[in-house]
């Protein structure tokens, strides 16, 4: 029997919000042929397993494919490896390096917006409201990501993600497509998602953008 850490990732101020994920610490004892079954059954965003703690050698599965690279998971995944392991300056998911550092209860990660796993159509509205009451749409439909100023000129963004294509009706908090929106928008964001999760988002110069969050444990079970 191996650890499932449950995990909840861009936890809001308040202590609302935060996108929920599942992290094998020791991933290596998880069959490669059980993965992709697994994190569907778990119905989590994402499931990551971690090969080598040590290294930052980690897998990310979507309950319908594995990516190469998604924001919430290598958030979540650097804080809990600190807080079990010990800090590290670098995660290894399939598309290549991602710098990590740590700042007080923020989690940071450093992410490119090529990297997005998958075409995502970004909407801007008009008001938080019409984000807020927004219908969302069903399963299977492409990516559909909307977000309207809360308050321009402080950098405030609400905003909401359907990744319905990947079977998620909708996500609680997306840092992938956070990354996106600080290249687009070429300025430092706080984003409020969902029902109250907060990234924060720091692009930089070499096209590259930083995102950020605080994470908490929800629960320990063991896994067979």
């Amino acid at each position: 029997m191996t650890k499932l850490h449950v995990v909840t990732v861009f936890v809001g101020p308040d202590g609302n919000g935060g996108n929920l994920l599942g992290v094998f610490l020791d991933g290596s004892a998880i069959e490669e042929s059980r993965r992709q079954q697994i994190a569907l059954e778990l119905g989590f965003s994402e499931t990551v397993y971690v090969d080598d703690a040590q290294r930052g050698i980690v897998r990310i599965f979507l309950p319908t494919k594995e990516a190469a690279f998604a924001g919430h998971p290598m958030v979540g995944s650097a804080w809990l490896i600190r807080e079990e392991v010990g800090p590290l300056d670098v995660l290894r998911p399939p598309v290549g390096d991602v710098v990590v550092r740590y700042e007080d209860d923020i989690t940071w990660i450093r992410g490119r917006p090529e990297w997005l796993p998958g075409e995502m159509d970004v909407q801007q509205l008009d008001s938080p409201r019409e984000v807020e009451t927004h219908p969302g749409q069903k399963m299977g439909d492409p990516w559909l990501y909307i977000w309207a100023w809360e308050d321009e000129a402080a950098g405030r963004v609400r905003s909401r993600s359907f990744p319905t294509t990947f079977g998620i009706l909708e996500d609680e908090a997306s840092g992938a497509a956070s990354v996106v929106m600080g290249s687009r928008l070429g300025r430092p964001l706080v984003i409020k998602q969902g029902v109250g999760s907060e990234i924060r988002v720091a692009p930089r110069e070499d096209g590259t953008v930083d995102i950020g969050g605080r994470t908490e444990l929800v629960e320990v079970r063991g896994f067979s």
